[in-house]
């Protein structure tokens, strides 16, 4: 049984709840500094799907795959750019085994790395790249491309664009946006928070929104600012756990699953449709978030 478009169902007026962070939650298994994520889809697929496992028993409506770096860009370095469809595909199979017809693999699509302000790459070199990856995110089962993290307009476009026109997946358009001193919210690369939502739904993205780089207090006003550039798209938010602290050399992400829930409905009436969270996130924090909606 097919539950739909998650933009049909945002349209129903129902919150709905991702997943969380993934990259420490491979870490508490056992992923070293330095070894590539995406190659445990293939080496270690027990322990990814026990991954997105914990956020659909915390509830999630959807669940990334372990994909975030599974262009061949990011796996070249690790002497993968052979395995991008293998790899992919089975991330993608492993989300969909965990949530099956309960809910939407969202699949992560993560910068490249390649600079075309440096001349790195061509823009038909990331399209291809993207394209790789989508294609066989789709074959191995994911809903929707869940492009994120993106700084860099002209990249998360090009992703969105090979995403739209190679496969029948959603399409997410998640941007990182920082707090300057004089200018808001912006980019890396200086773009704001209107600025990348309106460019996404321009490219062709069915739902626009945030990831990372933030705590959930601060994603509420970069969500005014979208909702007030595309007030009819669906705004998706992957808020970190508090901003980063370092102790001992080790980062730990503060917001505890209750700081979190304190804020979401103030989040959702600034305009937010799906709500999870990224860096220092857990299934509690998911479980506590969507509690804070349904009770």
């Amino acid at each position: 049984m097919s539950l739909g478009r998650i933009t049909d169902a945002v349209k129903s007026g129902k919150i709905l709840f991702s997943d969380g962070a993934w990259g420490t939650m491979l870490q508490k298994k056992g992923l070293k500094p330095g070894e590539c994520p995406e190659l445990w889809c293939i080496e270690r697929p027990g322990d990814v799907y026990d991954v997105a496992k914990s956020y659909v028993d915390a509830g999630a409506d959807m669940v990334q795959a372990d994909s975030f770096g599974g262009t061949r860009y990011k796996l070249e370095h690790f002497g993968l750019a052979d395995k991008v469809a293998e790899i992919n595909e089975a991330a993608a199979r492993i989300s969909k085994k965990a949530i099956g017809d309960n809910g939407w693999v969202i699949a992560s699509v993560g910068p490249t790395g390649k600079m075309l302000v440096m001349g790195d790459v061509t823009e038909d070199d990331l399209y291809n790249a993207f394209k790789e990856q989508a294609l066989a995110l789709e074959k191995g089962g994911a809903d929707a491309a869940c492009i994120e993290t993106m700084s860099d307009i002209q990249e998360a476009c090009l992703a969105v664009k090979a995403v739209r026109e190679n496969t029948n997946l959603e399409i997410i358009s998640t941007y990182t946006l920082e707090l300057t001193e004089h200018s808001g919210y912006r980019t890396m690369m200086g773009a704001s928070a209107a600025d990348v939502a309106n460019a996404a739904v321009k490219a062709g993205a069915d739902i626009i929104g945030t990831n990372c780089g933030n705590g959930i207090v601060r994603m509420i006003d970069i969500v005014k600012e979208m909702r007030q550039a595309q007030p009819d798209k669906p705004i998706l938010v992957h808020a970190n756990a508090g901003l980063p602290r370092s102790v001992d050399g080790v980062d730990i992400f503060p917001d505890t699953p209750a700081d979190m829930a304190a804020y979401v409905k103030e989040l959702a009436e600034a305009g937010a449709n799906v709500i999870g969270g990224c860096c220092g996130t857990t299934p509690e924090h998911i479980t506590a978030m969507k509690a804070a909606i349904y009770g």
